[in-house]
């Protein structure tokens, strides 16, 4: 079954063609963070202009690219939500004509879907799955029984855990994407400066990033007054100590409290290298879990993941 996935819903362009749900045919992403990089973050209104220029070549490439004509295709799957409103409507318009115009089934494939689905590129999924969802808009822990059966377990009250670090890396003078730059800082630094931890009670699955987020900035603010010296680096490495800190522990006390044989991390922030090497140190505490992250070309947005979600909504329909 081939299925070509499309998704618009902020600032990438992506079209992707990938067969039963794991052999990735074509993966064309057009990335605007160049455009947006001039004002510090996404403008929804350039982000949609962008699509609507970009939205025909990608398709043309991603076809080209898989040597696959229409008339292969079984099924079309779209990005239709969560994201930018004027961004969706490129990818959900292009999706619906090209559907219609060769006679193909089109699926509406919500985003976070998308970015659990990831891992299946890499690695098959053991129910009962636990998806720990970090990205620049989500961060959420869903427990998974079987394909395409999502209970929220915790969700973030105020900031998501990668809009947290651009913040942070903004008030530090980082360049956009900020997030990534802290990362690779952290990893070259001490974590000497004292945050907070936010647990927000025991077997409470939620997250707060807004008041570490805040301690960052005033810690900043009362450096500059004092005319002390931040070292970025170090800094850096306290604020994702802390945060990794509170995902690792709040993943793990889910997993064993669900019984869950498979913990997959899903989002762009899944690329963290911080992330990663503390939750699989974490895991491996603790055999026979199995632990997943997508490749990281895979950890943003791209069409690819939208193509399997697609595959495997469309099976249980």
């Amino acid at each position: 079954m081939i299925v070509l996935g499309i998704e618009t819903s902020c600032d990438e362009t992506s079209v992707a063609l990938v067969k039963d749900g794991r052999e990735v045919l074509s993966n064309v992403v057009y990335s605007q963070i160049d455009v947006h990089k001039v004002y510090g973050g996404v403008v929804p209104e350039v982000a949609s202009r962008h699509h609507v220029q970009k939205i025909t070549v990608v398709f043309e490439e991603a076809l080209k690219e898989a040597q696959i004509s229409p008339q292969d295709i079984d099924l079309v799957a779209v990005t239709t939500h969560p994201g930018l409103i004027g961004s969706l409507l490129v990818g959900i318009n292009a999706a619906k004509a090209f559907a219609l115009a060769h006679g193909i089934k089109l699926v509406e494939v919500n985003h976070l879907h998308g970015h659990i689905y990831a891992n299946y590129l890499e690695s098959d999924f053991y129910f009962p799955v636990l998806a720990l969802v970090v990205s620049g808009g989500h961060t959420e822990l869903i427990l998974m029984k079987d394909h395409f059966q999502f209970e929220v377990l915790g969700e973030t009250l105020d900031d998501a855990v990668g809009e947290s670090y651009d913040k942070v890396g903004r008030v530090l003078g980082l360049e956009y994407p900020a997030g990534m730059k802290v990362d690779a800082l952290a990893i070259t630094g001490t974590p000497s400066y004292q945050l907070p931890l936010v647990y927000l009670g025991k077997a409470n699955f939620n997250f707060s990033f807004s008041g570490l987020k805040s301690a960052v900035i005033n810690l900043i603010n009362t450096a500059h007054m004092k005319k002390e010296t931040i070292d970025i680096a170090n800094l850096c490495a306290s604020f994702q100590k802390v945060v990794v800190q509170v995902l690792v522990d709040k993943t793990m006390q889910a997993a064993i409290m669900h019984q869950v044989k498979h913990i997959v991390v899903a989002g762009g922030v899944a690329a963290n290298k911080g992330l990663r090497q503390e939750m699989q140190a974490a895991v491996a505490k603790h055999p026979p879990l199995k632990l997943s992250f997508p490749p990281l070309k895979y950890c943003t947005d791209n069409a690819a993941m939208i193509a399997v979600a697609g595959y495997f909504q469309d099976k249980g329909e």
